[in-house]
């Protein structure tokens, strides 16, 4: 079973679908409880970074999170979900600490270069070519992003993918059983389905 943790992110339904489609038995989890019973979790987001950390402790699912992470199981963070790994981010003077899985602060666009946010398809370039989730995904593939901040890592030894705009960022991670995308995976057609093939291929 894919726990899909369900904290009000108002696009949980579309990635439940994705998923499904995928091959995946997925289940919403609203609560702690059957997120140790999981064979692997999905973190979903949009919206604030502040409003997904603290939505996600209100239903005690945050430290549940961070418990799974460290059993070696398949764990798959989503546009807010993936910013949610890392220690803090600066939107809207953020006071919340992140799940701090990996080293690093969320930041914004710089305004001077790009429209922000950056809404619709663009290239993610691959890093890491033998990251399990990005199988048979050619390098260049056009992923859909909807964001206006981006994390950035500390460890560079993480990076999967790196997208271009205004900036060179950091569009994908992978450590050990834990991967992460700031692009939309459920709303990005044949690649995105082929993401998450894999992922769900990895229980």
């Amino acid at each position: 079973m894919i726990a899909l943790l369900d904290y009000g992110a108002g696009n949980v339904r579309s990635v439940q679908k994705a998923i499904t489609a995928a091959g995946g038995d997925v289940q919403l989890v609203p609560s702690p409880e059957l997120v140790k019973q999981a064979d692997a979790v999905v973190l979903p987001g949009v919206g604030a970074f502040d409003d997904c950390i603290n939505a996600m402790q209100q239903q005690e699912l945050f430290e549940a999170a961070r418990e799974f992470v460290f059993t070696g199981k398949p764990f798959l963070g989503i546009c807010v979900g993936y910013q949610a790994l890392f220690e803090n981010s600066e939107e809207f003077n953020s006071c919340a600490a992140g799940l701090g899985v990996f080293e690093g602060s969320v930041v914004r666009f710089p305004l001077t270069e790009v429209k922000v946010p950056q809404i619709g398809w663009n290239e993610v370039h691959v890093t890491q070519p033998n990251c399990p989730i990005l199988q048979g995904i050619e390098s260049g593939s056009h992923f859909y992003f909807v964001h206006s901040y981006y994390p950035k890592p500390k460890d560079e030894s993480i990076v999967a993918t790196r997208t271009e705009y205004g900036v060179n960022f950091t569009s994908a991670v992978w450590r050990d059983n834990v991967f992460a995308t700031q692009f939309h995976p459920e709303k990005s057609q044949k690649v995105g389905l082929q993401l998450l093939t894999n992922f769900v291929n990895l229980i």
